[in-house]
């Protein structure tokens, strides 16, 4: 009888396993490109255009799939998609200047966040093992995101930790603004604000005209340009492969337990080293993998600790 209790939900824990390693290798391989994205168009084309792209995805499979879209409280889910698109935006803007396993790993900070936020915002209270978590996660960060990595800590590598703070914000809003909303609500309603926002910030630099560097360092500052075939190819595999790499995601946290999926979602830091690795030979030095393996282990201690 023992057996027959643990085995299906050794099962799911397994499966969940799966679904993120699917995640990770999706996601660590579509953001590998953005920097190929970033030597001919800007950011906010890049968004608008992904945008459009998902939505056309989304259509497609939305009946066959029996997907519920419409929100039940569009304020809430409008702000928690402002929170995380402005994250994201943060992340994919760094992408273009710093290696994606670098960028992966600031963003990987949002456990700690979710943490500090909670106890300071809500008063729940942490214990000593979550505070060394903390503590440890910092500390990676502080070993990812500086010297060794391309120079001194400055606004380029802070970013992404901001990054982090945000994303952490916005899972926040999901559970307390968003309870009861479908899982394809709030991914196609985060694929929304980041196509509005994309529209913005075109107007915007339709209307002043910057001047824009060459390559990936004209990426946030660049207005819209005639897309290559090579952009469009680009975009679209990173819409297909976001709303694949989410839709897996959001599998795992059905089917099994969330703090051990959390565990499994840090699978991403080495994914996307390995992704950058394969398609451009980018190797982290000994400073980053230390500083990777401290925020692993702090997303562990504070994913056991949660339970």
């Amino acid at each position: 009888m023992a057996t027959a209790t643990i085995m299906p939900e050794t099962n799911r824990t397994m499966l969940a396993a799966v679904a993120i390693l699917g995640y990770a290798l999706a996601i660590g391989y579509t953001d590998n490109y953005v920097q190929v994205i970033a030597r001919e168009a800007g950011l906010w084309q890049f968004h608008a255009t992904r945008t459009v792209m998902a939505f056309a995805i989304v259509a497609l499979v939305a009946v066959p799939l029996g997907l519920r879209l419409l929100p039940r409280k569009p304020g809430a889910v409008a702000l928690r998609s402002a929170i995380h698109g402005v994250a994201m935006f943060i992340y994919f803007g760094c992408l273009a200047f710093l290696p994606v396993a670098t960028v992966a790993a600031g963003l990987f900070t949002a456990p700690i966040f979710t943490l500090l936020i909670s106890r300071f915002a809500f008063g729940i209270p942490i214990g000593p093992f979550r505070i060394a978590g903390v503590v440890l996660g910092f500390a990676g960060a502080i070993l990812v995101l500086g010297p060794g990595q391309g120079g001194a800590i400055g606004l380029a590598t802070v970013l992404p930790i901001a990054a982090g703070a945000l994303y952490a914000l916005g899972n926040i809003a999901t559970r307390q603004w968003c309870e009861g909303e479908s899982a394809e609500t709030l991914l196609l309603g985060f694929f929304a604000m980041l196509g509005f926002l994309g529209l913005i910030g075109c107007a915007v630099l339709a209307l002043w005209q910057p001047a824009v560097p060459e390559g990936a360092d004209g990426f946030i500052l660049r207005g819209l340009v005639w897309p290559s075939p090579d952009f469009l190819f680009w975009t679209f595999v990173q819409a297909a492969g976001s709303l694949i790499g989410v839709g897996l995601m959001i599998k795992a946290y059905q089917i099994a337990e969330a703090s051990r999926v959390a565990i499994f979602e840090y699978v991403i830091l080495p994914a996307s080293a390995f992704w950058a690795f394969v398609l451009w030979g980018d190797v982290l030095d000994l400073r980053a993998v230390a500083g990777i393996g401290l925020i692993f282990a702090a997303g562990l201690i504070i994913a056991l600790r949660g339970r």
